[in-house]
């Protein structure tokens, strides 16, 4: 994570923000660990790609703790929230941000979410929106420190029909050929850790 931080934020933030991320961005959050909605891409053992999802009001880890953190949000009228996405940087690009958002999307419709929703850093910002996030509001948002930092609210809206679709591909994937994988995560799909 603090990897990450380090190589991407300076494209889009100073130096003070950037050090402020890395302290307070970049760390798992406990609670998606505990809950196991947290997932992780390995490559030879090396975590090489991060991120999950929450059924808690929690919308960032850089927010400081507050009281509503752990209330679960109600799946008919709120969006699941997806958090604390990061790739290293030297495997960007190849898919692996999709590849955990694909399993983050798919495991908040199995609980009866039919939305996402997102606080982005700008870096993060071109992988959602090509994977089908809309940008909601352009804001600036405090760290724990002070530190400001612009950010963009998105949301998406969850494609309730994908798991029939899943399902059949699956299924013909196990008689036609070997499972997809993302490049260079040894064919397996991102693992939960935690729960």
């Amino acid at each position: 994570m603090e990897e990450s931080v380090r190589a991407l934020f300076p494209r889009y933030y100073d130096e003070r923000q950037t050090r402020s991320a890395v302290r307070f961005v970049a760390q798992a959050d406990p609670q998606l660990i505990a809950d196991g909605t947290y997932f992780v891409l390995e490559s030879s053992g090396d975590l090489v790609g991060c991120g999950g999802w929450s059924r808690r009001d929690r919308l960032y880890t850089g927010s400081g703790e507050s009281a509503a953190d752990g209330r679960l949000l109600d799946p008919r009228t709120e969006p699941a929230k997806v958090r604390a996405m990061f790739v290293r940087s030297d495997w960007t690009r190849r898919g692996l941000g999709r590849r955990i958002l694909e399993e983050c999307e798919a495991a908040a419709r199995r609980e009866g979410f039919s939305r996402l929703a997102l606080l982005a850093t700008l870096p993060g910002v071109p992988l959602y929106r090509a994977y089908g996030f809309e940008p909601l509001e352009e804001l600036e948002t405090a760290l724990v420190d002070g530190v400001p930092i612009a950010c963009v609210a998105m949301e998406k809206l969850i494609d309730v029909g994908r798991d029939v679709r899943d399902a059949d591909e699956e299924n013909s994937a196990r008689t036609e050929a070997p499972s997809r994988s993302a490049p260079g995560s040894g064919g397996r799909a991102p693992r939960a850790v935690g729960g």
